[in-house]
């Protein structure tokens, strides 16, 4: 014998319009094709262009602090690396501290590439503050910060 529940109709249209978690994913996902498209030409997704920013600093970093700046896990780091260390875009050196750890370093390609990346980024982040009904993004991204 099964008991047969449903959702009534219009809990979907409660949550289509007012659950966080749906309304961030779907402006997550059309922001990211935004930036995907725009960086484009210069063959990089958004998601390798964080990464590769995340890499800008005067010491290597670690793949775990990396990991944790961009929240993701090492394994799904270590895949996003791939491409472009295959580019010769980023090197990946054992940690002289720890043998097992390895730090991460933008090549000078991988510096170039960032440095032509940056006038698409700064056109692409006005484009998109424009388009935020509030005209305050600023109180936005301190609620996402507030979230993550």
């Amino acid at each position: 014998m099964s008991t047969s529940r449903t959702v009534p109709y219009q809990k979907t249209l409660q949550v289509r319009d007012h659950c966080l978690c749906l309304a961030t994913q779907r402006a997550a996902r059309m922001i990211a094709r935004r930036f995907d498209e725009a960086f484009r030409p210069l063959g990089l997704t958004s998601g390798q262009f964080s990464l590769l920013m995340s890499l800008n600093r005067e010491a290597p970093p670690s793949i775990g602090s990396v990991a944790a700046l961009l929240a993701m896990d090492r394994t799904t780091l270590t895949a996003s690396l791939k491409p472009l260390t295959r580019r010769r875009l980023v090197s990946v050196a054992v940690d002289p501290k720890d043998r097992r750890g390895r730090l991460l370093k933008l090549t000078a390609a991988g510096r170039a590439l960032l440095a032509s990346a940056m006038p698409v980024w700064e056109r692409t982040q006005k484009e998109m503050e424009r388009l935020l009904a509030t005209p305050d993004a600023e109180t936005l991204r301190q609620g996402l910060r507030l979230l993550s």
